[in-house]
Order: structure tokens, then C-alpha cells, then sequence
């Protein structure tokens, strides 16, 4: 009878899997042993795995170039790292080794900018659009990076009155590229219709005769668009899509300096070993209906931007917990409780009902049950008991006297910045460790640790009490 946890995976799933595979009884992700990493660092623990940072950078630039190449396409293409979705240093030192340029959305990412430039890792060349709502500081820091000769920055008009600001801060004697942001009908089953970011259609055209043709200090150079639910392949996406680029025909004919397209971000990222998604697909019929719709309008093609982030690092991170001990609360549920908080650690879980990719670290030859996973917090929300591919979770069965180890994969992006790093938490349940794991020369695996567990001082001197 097949009746234990590895059996399970193998009967569910296509198993091994790229990133994942077990050898006596223990996972490993990348090639690496967790269980040794366990015995080094200890649990709860953060891991970012870099190598697979610049394998996503390398995969979409290779598949945007097939498609392209295909279609015998004119444009070219440039990928964007937007930072809100990890603005570590060692992530963006990682990208930035593939020769990509970067999207900013607030004020402090102009500082980190600079600090970029200083360490050689970006020059005064490299794309730097400037998006979302913009503050005071944020406007008068992209004038700055403006006025010290980036020549790439492209703040993108989110708000109409964002244009005063720059005419009034840039050095005269400098061109100020612009981009327009379109604010894109959502899904029809959406709360809203219209999103709050961005320019309507039917004002791009006169808003651009109106403030941005007349000023010989400024061009329009790129007309960007983006969908919340990301990049999918049903008729809402193609049909904002073909909207996007007819928009952008229009304004070609009348602003022959336009040249570029940003179709945002969106790609998604596995979070079940179930995962399917054709990008190679996705990607020819999206380069393919741009360059359709701009030999119908004689339009050349534009040259195209993408701004990934969650797919970028997305996939590169892992937390791995305990299992402190098994509570049964009554005949059916059995409660797991892990050595931390899902909603200090991994908020997305509970804010967004996010699901992400869960294993057993050890023990695969074990019986399997049914199981929630519970956190340390008081709040009735910090639980994880559903697969994004089953209402239900499975791990191998709690034995007395045996150490259960768990992880979580593909947690790389947002949730530091949503749960916060350092700072105050939820009950006051300390951040984890975060190491980070590279390869040298020779393929050999190396660790870092990046961040200790936090302290109580560090917490007591935060809530002013030192």
C-alpha cells in the first residue's frame, strides 16, 4: 500500500521537478540540502537563492528575443527590474549583473539609485522609469537624477499636474523624456472599473497636444500599460492589450518621437508543483498582435519594455520552519504548529489568500495526514491549510521524539515589504534569520548569513524603550 508522503508527491505530481528533488528522504531545492542548511542556520529561516534571480532575467530576454525573431520584429527589447518587489541590495547587485535597467515607485528608490551608480553597478545610461503617484519628494528627486545626467529617466505620467513640477525643477538646458501611463479598464467581476493609476484613454492624445508637444524641453517617449491581474491569457488581457497599442498608434502619428511600449509586469510565478503556464506562447502572440495592429495602423513597432518583478525574484526565496508541536482540537482538525508567524513571515497568506509551493524538508518516507499549519500569533488568521491545487494539506505524520521540518517555496517577492524587516511584529514574534546561498567558480554552493534573528533590544529600542 502507497500510503507514505513521497509516494503522495510522486502520485499527485510530476516528480522530481527542476528545483526540487529527494535523496534519502530529505529535499533539495536548487541541488542543495536543506536539512543541511537546517543543522547550520537552525529554524525559522529565510533563504534567497541568487543563481535563479539571473535564470529568470535570461529566460524572458531569450524568449522576448524568439518571439521577436520570429516576426522578424523591428523593436527592440528591454527588461526592467521594479524593486518594490525586494529592494535588498544582494537581489539588486544579482539582476543587475544581466544587464537590465531598473522601475522605481517612490521617493527612497532614487536614493538607492545613486547608491547603484556609485558601486558601478548601473551607469547614467540606464533606463530608469520613474512610476506610481508621486509625492512631492519623489518629483523633486527624479528632477535631481534628471538634472545630474541620467538621460534615461523616464518619469511616467501617473498624475496630469506631475508635469509642472518638471518644467518648473529640470535644468533648461535639459531634455526630459516622459512616458504617459494609461489607466486601465479592470475585469469586469473587479470592485472598481477603472484603475486609480494612470492617464483615461480618451485624454492621453489631447492631454499630450496640450502640455507636452508645445515644450521643446520635454519628448514623449514611452506610453506604458499594465494590468492588475497580470499578463493571462483571456480575451480581457488581448483585448486591453490591442486597446493599449491602438492608443499608442494614434499618438505615433501625430509624436513621431514615441518609440516605446511598456506592457508593465504580470508574468506569474509557480506556486503549485502543478504550476502551468505557457510563456513561450504568451509572449510570440503578445509581440505578435503589437507588430499586427501596427502594420494594419502604418505604424512602426515600438520598442518593447517589460517591468517583472515577483517574476524576477519571486522564485528565488524559501522559508523554512519547525514544527514546535501537534495539537488535536477536536475529531477531525489537527493542528501543526510552526516555529513562527505566516502572518509576520509570509503576509500575503492572509492578506491576499496567497498560496505558495509547501513541502516536508524530512521524513518523506513517512505515513502521511491531514494537517493545518498553525502560526505563534493570537490572531485567528495566522493559518495555512490549503494547496493552490487542493483544499487541503498533507504532510507526513508527527512522530514522538522525531523532528518534522516544513518549507515554503517561491516567497522571494513582496513579503518583506509587506511584513516588514526588523521593525515591530505581530505579537512581537521575532524576524527570522535570512541567509543568502550563491554558487562560485566551480558550482559549488556557498551561504551568507545576511541577518541575524531579531533581538528583543532591537525591538524594545524600536517601541522606545532604550
Amino acid at each position: 500500500m502507497k500510503n507514505k508522503y513521497i509516494d503522495l508527491i510522486e502520485q499527485t505530481f510530476e516528480f522530481p521537478q527542476e528545483e526540487f528533488k529527494v535523496i534519502d528522504n530529505e529535499l533539495y531545492f536548487h541541488d542543495i540540502c536543506l536539512m543541511d542548511i537546517i543543522k547550520q542556520y537552525g529554524t525559522p529561516l529565510k533563504i534567497s537563492y541568487l543563481p535563479k534571480i539571473s535564470q529568470q532575467i535570461q529566460k524572458a530576454k531569450r524568449m522576448f528575443h524568439v518571439a521577436m525573431s520570429k516576426v522578424d520584429y523591428q523593436g527592440d527589447y528591454h527588461y526592467c527590474y521594479c524593486t518594490k518587489s525586494s529592494h535588498f541590495v544582494y537581489i539588486l547587485e544579482e539582476a543587475l549583473k544581466n544587464d537590465i535597467h531598473i522601475e522605481t515607485s517612490s521617493a527612497f528608490d532614487t536614493y538607492i539609485i545613486e547608491e547603484l551608480l556609485t558601486r558601478d553597478l548601473i551607469d547614467k545610461n540606464t533606463y530608469i522609469v520613474c512610476n506610481g503617484f508621486k509625492r512631492p519628494l519623489y518629483l523633486e528627486r527624479i528632477c535631481e537624477l534628471i538634472n545630474q545626467g541620467f538621460e534615461n529617466t523616464i518619469p511616467v505620467i501617473d498624475n496630469k499636474n506631475e508635469i509642472e513640477v518638471y518644467e518648473s525643477l529640470i535644468d533648461k538646458n535639459r531634455k526630459c523624456q516622459l512616458g504617459i501611463r494609461i489607466a486601465a479598464e479592470e475585469e469586469p467581476m473587479f470592485e472598481f472599473y477603472t484603475s486609480r493609476l494612470g492617464v483615461r484613454y480618451n485624454d492621453i492624445v489631447p492631454y499630450y497636444k496640450e502640455k507636452i508637444k508645445p515644450n521643446p524641453m520635454f519628448s514623449l517617449k514611452m506610453l506604458h500599460f499594465f494590468i492588475n491581474t497580470g499578463i493571462k491569457d483571456n480575451a480581457y488581457y488581448w483585448n486591453e492589450l490591442s486597446k493599449c497599442v491602438n492608443v499608442y498608434c494614434d499618438l505615433k502619428k501625430i509624436c513621431p518621437e514615441l518609440d516605446s511600449l511598456n506592457i508593465g509586469g504580470g508574468f506569474p510565478i509557480k506556486n503549485s508543483l502543478g504550476f502551468e503556464f505557457d510563456y513561450e506562447y504568451i509572449v510570440e502572440e503578445i509581440i505578435s498582435q503589437i507588430k499586427k495592429i501596427c502594420i494594419e495602423r502604418d505604424v512602426p513597432e515600438p520598442h518593447i519594455f517589460t517591468e517583472f518583478g515577483a517574476f524576477t525574484v519571486g522564485e528565488s526565496g524559501a522559508v523554512l520552519y519547525s514544527i514546535l508541536d501537534q495539537k488535536q482540537q477536536n475529531d477531525r482538525e489537527l493542528w501543526n504548529m510552526i516555529d513562527s508567524s505566516f502572518m509576520t513571515t509570509l503576509p500575503d497568506i492572509w492578506a491576499a489568500k496567497q498560496k505558495f509551493i509547501l513541502l516536508a524538508v524530512n521524513n518523506w518516507d513517512s505515513e502521511y495526514e491531514r494537517v493545518n499549519l498553525g502560526g505563534l500569533t493570537c490572531d485567528s488568521q495566522d493559518y495555512y491549510n490549503a494547496e493552490s491545487h487542493s483544499n487541503a494539506i498533507f504532510l507526513p505524520k508527527i512522530k514522538k521524539d522525531v523532528q518534522q521540518y516544513i518549507g515554503m517555496f517561491h516567497t522571494g517577492a513582496y513579503q518583506d515589504s509587506l511584513g516588514g524587516f526588523g521593525g515591530i511584529q505581530h505579537c512581537l514574534i521575532p524576524s527570522p534569520k535570512l541567509i543568502i546561498i550563491d554558487r562560485d567558480e566551480e558550482g559549488q554552493y556557498t551561504t551568507k548569513l545576511f541577518a541575524k534573528e531579531q533581538s528583543y533590544k532591537s525591538m524594545l529600542k524600536t517601541l522606545g524603550y532604550w
